[in-house]
């Protein structure tokens, strides 16, 4: 059963917002965000928490200074998703605008795992540019116990810059940047690895200014030139986009729509067939996210994290295509899997379950964490997928996502407590998270996870809700009012406008056997419409609930209607 409600909305607040100067529509849009003040709806630099409220980040700067005044040398320990290939194109790119010997190591996720381990750290070691004296982790390290360790015993000191949620043991590092380690007071919690990274560059230019560093011969860095690689960093790790993510992907894109990017963002934007004058949040999270996190799934990084580096036009533009082609080959062993997982799923009536769990020996790891999405949403359970880690077929590794109301990493922390010797390991967020497990066990994690399941999960929480905006006059189905819309900056935690009406159903016919094209009509007006992936007709009246998109064909813009869901 799928629910159909309106957000609520401060007539208040949106008044407010529109005596400031919004567009109505607009100002009830972000009043039913939460957005109640003008000065929140403000996307300008000087909106940012400054650096030090970012705990560690003074001792991050001072570090890095230190570093490069004594030209140590320095390594970028990356992790394999978009996040963390632009996490180090920042790292990179940033300190090498301050004279710093910087290089970058991309672990294989197949052959080392995530974060940094022992393993990956002797590997650092024997760097052909020589043992780095400094290792810096983007997206990664705050569970690197062991890794950290094993540096500090080889005389490595290690700068760790992450943002996921710490253990109930913190590494050794030289110094630790994270919104989320203990005694952080730094607000926004939920920025993104790339955003750390940023943060520790403020400050170190900061610092360096403190030492009187620039000057006529060495000019103090702009470091807004890599804001395209933080915006399409942050809307591709989908965190929640509270007010200063808002600022650090508004200012991105208008770079973007400028023209001001990396040579790499541009040709990924070439590859995607979109138009950079017009970038919006969905073309970074929809488009140039998956192509650069299909290096990391089926490959390694290595490719992305170049693409984003390059300041070769023609390179850029040739590993785009690479990554482009990557993306086709994701997209086509997701769908066989996903088509396995629903295969699977035949036989079990998930309506009895709370949770989802499934391992096929025959899927590929890289793509575990998309298929398990796929299920969440069809299902609205939360979901595990597991495939075999490497060939000896004794250990798995699973890849989660959840609903709103069931915290992952904390059920996979209270199973650890109720299992021991279950899980190898494990990390996470509350919407996705990932563990290592051996194969034999997963019928014994599978009853795990179903039981916290039932303990956390009532009925509600098992009832999908599909929330929008309400009704939408006739007057803004105009493609000047959705220009309007893509200006802003949506996401994770402040969602895209999405709206809902009873519409006529004038004809309705499948495209490619996987897509229903509608024609709709209100009153007298009459709207084209499509419904991606879905292939059951719609009575001749219906609640459709749907956002708005342009249409340009010959020249000429015309409204199309998305349709997110409607009631059968």
């Amino acid at each position: 059963m799928t629910r159909i409600v309106t957000r609520t909305c401060s007539p208040v607040d949106a008044d407010i917002l529109t005596r400031h100067g919004l567009h109505p529509v607009l100002a009830r849009l972000y009043a039913a965000r939460g957005v109640c003040l003008p000065d929140e709806i403000e996307t300008g630099l000087a909106r940012l928490v400054p650096p030090v409220a970012l705990k560690g980040c003074e001792e991050a700067a001072v570090l890095l200074a230190d570093a490069i005044q004594h030209r140590r040398r320095m390594l970028v320990v990356a992790d394999y998703d978009c996040d963390g290939a632009t996490a180090c194109a920042v790292a990179v790119r940033g300190l090498r605008m301050f004279g710093g010997q910087i290089e970058y190591l991309v672990p294989n996720r197949f052959e080392y795992g995530y974060g940094l381990t022992p393993e990956i750290v002797a590997l650092a070691a024997r760097s052909a540019s020589g043992k780095p004296e400094l290792l810096i982790t983007v997206d990664n390290g705050i569970a690197s116990v062991d890794g950290v360790e094993a540096a500090n015993a080889l005389g490595i000191d290690v700068l760790v810059t992450d943002h996921h949620l710490p253990g109930d043991e913190l590494p050794a590092a030289r110094a630790i940047v994270n919104p989320n380690q203990p005694g952080c007071t730094f607000p926004s919690k939920c920025i993104a690895g790339v955003g750390v990274m940023f943060y520790v560059l403020l400050a170190l230019r900061a610092e360096l200014r403190r030492r009187g560093a620039f000057g006529d011969a060495f000019p103090e860095p702009r470091l807004d030139g890599l804001l395209d690689l933080v915006a399409l960093g942050t809307v591709a790790d989908v965190v929640k986009l509270d007010g200063n993510n808002r600022v650090l992907v508004a200012q991105g894109l208008q770079r973007i729509r400028k023209g001001k990017m990396q040579p790499g963002i541009a040709a990924l934007f070439r590859a995607a067939a979109r138009d950079a004058r017009s970038a919006s949040g969905f073309d970074l999270g929809f488009a140039l996210g998956p192509r650069l996190n299909a290096a990391g799934r089926l490959s390694d990084m290595s490719l992305g994290i170049e693409c984003l580096t390059t300041d070769d036009i023609g390179r850029a533009w040739d590993l785009a295509q690479q990554l482009d082609t990557m993306n086709r080959e994701r997209r086509e062993i997701e769908a066989g899997m996903q088509q396995q997982a629903l295969d699977d799923l035949s036989s079990i009536d998930p309506d009895g379950a709370t949770t989802i769990t499934l391992f096929n020996p025959g899927w590929h790891q890289g793509v575990i964490g998309i298929v398990a999405g796929r299920l969440k949403e069809k299902f609205h359970r939360p979901s595990f997928t597991f495939a075999l880690a490497d060939d000896s077929g004794q250990t798995v590794k699973g890849s989660g996502r959840s609903i709103p109301g069931f915290h992952l990493r904390d059920a996979l922390d209270l199973i650890s407590k109720r299992e021991p010797n279950l899980i190898v390991k494990f990390g996470g967020h509350a919407m996705a998270a990932g563990l290592t497990l051996a194969a034999a066990d997963v019928p014994r994690f599978t009853a795990a996870f179903e039981a916290v399941g039932r303990e956390w999960l009532s009925e509600d929480a098992l009832s999908r809700t599909v929330e929008t905006d309400g009704e939408l006059e006739d007057a803004y189905f105009t493609p000047q009012f959705v220009e309007m819309l893509d200006a802003a900056v949506w996401g994770q935690g402040f969602p895209a406008p999405v709206f809902s009406g009873e519409f006529d159903i004038a004809s309705q016919a499948l495209v490619k056997d996987k897509h229903l094209k509608l024609q709709l009509v209100r009153g007298r007006q009459r709207f084209n419409a499509i419904w991606f992936n879905h292939t059951d007709t719609l009575p001749a009246r219906t609640t459709v609930v749907y956002r708005l998109a342009s249409d340009t064909w010959n020249g000429v813009s015309r409204v199309q209607l998305i349709v997110e869901h409607a009631a059968s």
